[in-house]
């Protein structure tokens, strides 16, 4: 489960990437700063548990994030 957390830094340093190429620097900057947490926690060695935990986790906070931001603050 650690390689995971590791393959998800890669695939946000992707986004992260194309993001700054577009000139999208805050969407960027949030994808750095999620490749920096995966690629760390990838690295800890944690149990599977506590893995799945904090990956539950992070698609609670993001979904709940995104299904704010987009009916709350984005225009028609």
């Amino acid at each position: 489960m650690d390689r995971m957390f590791r393959v998800l830094g890669f695939w946000t340093l992707a986004i992260a990437l194309m993001s700054l190429a577009g000139d999208m620097i805050p969407m960027s900057l949030i994808f750095f700063f999620q490749t920096a947490v995966f690629v760390i926690l990838g690295y800890m060695r944690l149990s599977e548990r506590t893995y799945i935990l904090l990956f539950w986790g992070y698609m609670i906070l993001s979904f709940g994030g995104f299904t704010y931001w987009s009916f709350f603050k984005m225009t028609v």
